[in-house]
C-alpha cells in the first residue's frame, strides 16, 4: 500500500486537494499478491551407475543428460479506471471513473474490440467531484513463463569436457499481456453494444527473457579445459 501511484511513493500524489488526499492511499502498481517460483535441475536417470539403461548402447546414447527448469507464475498488477477530468476542474490532479456496481466481472477478452473487464461497471464523471471507483482496484492479466535446459557433459580427455546445451525460453510459448486500457471517457458503443476504447488489451508485455515473449530455441556447445 501506498500514495497512489508512484511506486516508490515519494512522488506528486493523483489528488493535489488536501481535504481529499486520503483518497490516494491505495495498492501500488507494483503488487503482484502471488508470485510463484520453480528453479529445478534433475540429471536423468539412465547411463552407467543409474536405475535405467545403465550398460550397453542405450547408457552411451541416454546417459549424462540434465535437465533443469526456471518457471514463473504470477498475479497481474493492479491498475485505476480513470475518466475526463474536465468537470473537476482541479489541475495536477486526476479524475477516477464512478464505480456502478459492486462486483466487476473479468470477461477476458484480449485483443482490439475484446473487453477485459465488463465495460458497464464504471461510468464517467459529468459533476465537479472525484468519482467513487478507488484507484488501482482491478488487476491485468497474470503471467507465466517456463524456460527448459537439456545439457549433457562429454568427457574429451582428463582435462577437456565438452557440453551440449538446448535451451527453450518460454516453452509452452504462452503470451504475456500489458493491461488493458483504463480510461472509461474513451468507450465507443454500436447501437449500445461495446465496440472499442477501454479494457482493450492490444500488446504484450515483453516480461519474458530477453524481453522476448515467444518461445524461442537456443543450442550450443561449451568448451571446459
Amino acid at each position: 500500500m501506498g500514495i497512489c501511484c508512484n511506486d516508490n511513493s515519494d512522488g506528486g500524489p493523483q489528488i493535489q486537494a488536501l481535504q481529499f488526499y486520503s483518497l490516494n492511499r491505495s495498492l501500488m502498481s507494483f503488487d503482484r499478491t502471488h508470485n510463484f517460483e520453480l528453479t529445478g535441475i534433475v540429471e536423468l536417470p539412465f547411463g552407467r551407475g543409474k536405475r535405467l539403461l545403465s550398460d550397453g548402447v542405450g547408457a552411451a546414447i541416454a546417459g549424462g543428460w540434465q535437465l533443469n527448469t526456471v518457471t514463473s507464475w504470477y498475479s497481474g498488477t493492479p491498475f485505476t479506471v480513470s475518466a475526463d477530468g474536465a468537470s473537476l476542474n482541479l489541475p495536477g490532479s486526476s479524475q477516477r471513473a464512478d464505480l456502478v456496481k459492486p462486483n466487476v466481472a473479468k470477461l477476458g477478452g484480449i485483443g482490439k474490440g475484446q473487453a477485459y473487464y465488463d465495460w458497464t461497471a464504471f461510468a464517467p464523471v459529468t459533476q465537479p467531484r472525484f468519482g467513487t471507483a478507488g484507484y488501482n482496484i482491478l488487476r491485468g492479466p497474470a503471467s507465466f513463463n517456463s524456460d527448459l535446459g537439456l545439457f549433457r557433459q562429454f568427457k574429451v580427455s582428463e582435462r577437456i569436457s565438452l557440453q551440449f546445451r538446448a535451451e527453450a525460453f518460454n516453452f509452452t510459448n504462452t503470451p504475456k499481456f500489458n493491461n488493458p486500457s483504463g480510461n472509461i471517457s474513451n468507450l465507443k458503443l454500436n447501437n449500445g453494444t461495446y465496440q472499442s476504447g477501454v479494457f482493450e488489451i492490444t500488446s504484450a508485455a515483453g516480461t519474458g527473457r530477453e524481453g522476448i515473449d515467444e518461445r524461442l530455441l537456443r543450442f550450443g556447445l561449451k568448451l571446459s579445459f
